[in-house]
């Protein structure tokens, strides 16, 4: 069972046949090799997914990414999103080509936290061991592992499992979670139907939050979708978080429409782009020269496309080199500034270097020192994108808070704040406080999703509590935060309050389309007993109305002021009533006694006196010793 916790991607990663499928199996107690053509050939094609509950307060997705240097692709998508590597060498054969290509690819993407994990020690003497660990610490030098603990393991026997996943526990807890907070985004790395299901998508939440119901988009193709159903690790769950794998049942999509690399997303927020500024990390050594608009091979999320390298101050790559230059793409991606990317050259097969996107809505400029200078400062960061990066963490700050974790001078701080102010950028929300507009739309438009899938399954109500929908989004941003969104959709007309509920604007209880007709036939049956009315459970049997329904259809119908109590078993029509005031008004002076209305309605006593109390209660009269007295 998927319990809560802090979630973190966990990815295996290593030479091929040197035991990652053993060890997520050894970790989780599940075989990642699904495709028969994986068991066949003992070696992983695709990538493969395991959950693993390490602790009380720590969930992780293993992902076992293949090490065949024919899938690098897959290689790359599974590692893409992981907080945690670890490194998997086998004891009896050591540190191996795609050891060496794993590790530079891991050090591109910034990856900051590995465990080296030697495996298959059972195959191995001591002094063997021994080497081996030299071999792993020479090849890790000068890079984010060389520091790396390392744990001795045997997949098959169990020894040292253990100690892994202490190791693991302890490396995480200095790990910060993805941030759940802000637009929801998901690369797919698969696609798959599932049998009376439909099309279904899996990949690793990057950030923000994805709750059952909620309208999705696919981007860059900006199809429409909803999430009709979400499993993590082949639990239903209601929704997933920053940090898990996910499976997204995606309504109205086939699969012929989706496919690796496409993102979805929850908003507006994101880029789909062709043109990059990058800030690129060249590898230690290039077999073969990078020039000028070279074509090359782009993997960033889980998407590979073809582009050029476009350079502004050179016309060839130098090894080791960081550069300022552009990623022109034949394919549109999405995209944000920070993203990692990889290079790679289309043939021959080689690895170029990495990095990170500084501006993800590029567009073409003149080679020279000019464009250089540039692109600085979009790598710096420029004081409103380091402001609205900032709020999108930290939700809501004081101008003083503000200036601490930007590190801007406080005139520039002051300055730049007045400029997204008259943007419609950032406001007040609150004397002193400070948030941006884009996060009470982000939040404004997941509550319109609860709120539509709430009046989906609760027709015949008219809304939603509020409480529980404070209930429900107060665990991702502030109360006192959320309670002003709320209030300021509310004010927009974005939402309707009605006493404690919420609905979305135009929207107007309705009896369910299936049970419609039999509602209808219990109404117009009503209306001809006139008010000789049988009990109005009898009219639910009579129109083989579900027990379950009955109450709430009651409810309805009376709010809707479609039908009139005269006690808790027997309700009148409203045209009835209606009928009754006119033929009393007509026949009766402005005071009238119980005798002069059974006179006129030639009713019994059952049904008067329940008939006029229901009068006295719209205030159509009002009693007055033994008699009534025609208020309106």
């Amino acid at each position: 069972m998927i319990k809560i916790g802090k979630q973190y991607t966990i990815g295996l990663s290593g030479h091929i046949d040197h035991g990652k499928t053993s060890l997520t199996k050894a970790l989780t107690n599940i075989e990642t090799d699904r495709l028969k053509e994986e068991q066949d050939r003992n070696i992983s094609i695709e990538l493969g997914y395991a959950y693993l509950q390490l602790s009380e307060d720590i969930a992780l997705s293993v992902i076992d990414v293949p090490g065949h240097e024919r899938f690098i692709r897959q290689m790359i998508a599974g590692v893409a999103g992981i907080d945690l590597v670890l490194l998997v060498v086998a004891a009896d054969e050591g540190v191996m080509p795609q050891t060496r290509e794993h590790i530079e690819i891991l050090s591109l993407l910034g990856i900051e936290r590995g465990i080296i994990v030697v495996t298959k020690i059972d195959n191995a003497e001591d002094e063997l061991l021994s080497l081996v660990e030299d071999d792993i610490r020479t090849e890790c030098a000068g890079t984010f592992l060389e520091n790396a603990p390392i744990c001795y393991v045997d997949s098959l026997s169990l020894k040292g499992i253990p100690e892994l996943k202490g190791i693991i526990n302890e490396e995480l807890t200095t790990v910060p979670c993805r941030n759940p907070v802000g637009p929801f985004r998901l690369p797919i790395d698969q696609v798959f139907t599932v049998h009376g299901q439909g099309t279904v998508v899996r990949g690793t939440v990057y950030e923000g939050i994805i709750k059952e119901g909620e309208l999705l988009e696919v981007l860059p193709s900006r199809q429409k979708t909803r999430a009709r159903q979400i499993q993590v690790h082949h639990q239903p769950i209601t929704e997933a978080v920053a940090g898990q794998r996910a499976a997204i049942n995606v309504g109205g999509l086939s699969k012929s429409e989706l496919k690796r690399g496409d993102v979805l997303v929850s908003s507006q927020y994101y880029s789909v782009t062709t043109m990059l500024d990058v800030s690129l990390k060249v590898v230690n050594k290039l077999e073969h020269p990078v020039k000028q608009r070279s074509y090359i091979k782009v993997y960033i999320g889980t998407a590979e496309v073809y582009g050029k390298i476009v350079m502004f101050d050179r016309n060839k790559l130098q090894e080791n080199e960081e550069i300022l230059c552009q990623l022109q793409l034949d394919e549109p991606i999405v995209t944000k500034r920070g993203d990692r990317f990889i290079l790679r050259r289309p043939t021959p097969v080689e690895t170029i270097g990495g990095g990170i996107v500084i501006n993800p809505i590029g567009q073409r400029y003149r080679f020279g020192e000019n464009t250089i200078e540039m692109l600085k400062r979009k790598q710096v960061g420029e004081p409103k994108d380091i402001i609205i990066e900032t709020l999108k963490i930290y939700h809501t700050l004081t101008q003083e808070e503000l200036g601490i974790r930007t590190s801007i001078n406080p005139i520039e701080l002051l300055n730049t704040m007045n400029e997204l102010i008259k943007e419609d950028v950032l406001y007040e929300w609150e004397k002193g406080q400070f948030t941006l507009y884009s996060l009470y739309e982000e939040i404004l438009m997941q509550i319109e999703a609860d709120l539509s899938k709430f009046h989906e399954e609760n027709s015949m109500q008219v809304g939603k509590k509020k409480a529980e929908i404070i209930q429900s989004f107060g665990s991702i941003i502030e109360l006192k935060l959320l309670e002003h969104f709320i209030e300021l959709a509310v004010k927009k007309g974005k939402i309707i309050k009605v006493g404690p509920f919420l609905a979305l604007e135009g929207f107007t209880p309705y009896i369910p389309k299936v049970w419609d007709k039999r509602v209808n036939n219990i109404c117009e049956g009503l209306k001809k007993e006139e008010l000789n009315v049988s009990p109005l459970s009898e009219w639910f049997i009579k129109q083989q109305l579900p027990p379950a329904l009955q109450e709430e259809v009651k409810y309805f119908l009376v709010r809707t002021e479609q039908l009139y109590d005269l006690d808790d078993k027997h309700f009148i029509h409203k045209d009835v009533l209606n009928k009754v005031v006119l033929s009393l008004r007509n026949h009766t002076k402005n005071e009238f006694s119980l005798k002069d209305a059974k006179e006129v309605l030639n009713v019994s006593r059952k049904y008067l006196v329940p008939l006029l109390e229901l009068l006295d209660r719209l205030g159509y009269t009002s009693r007055e010793e033994q008699n009534r007295v025609w208020k309106r």
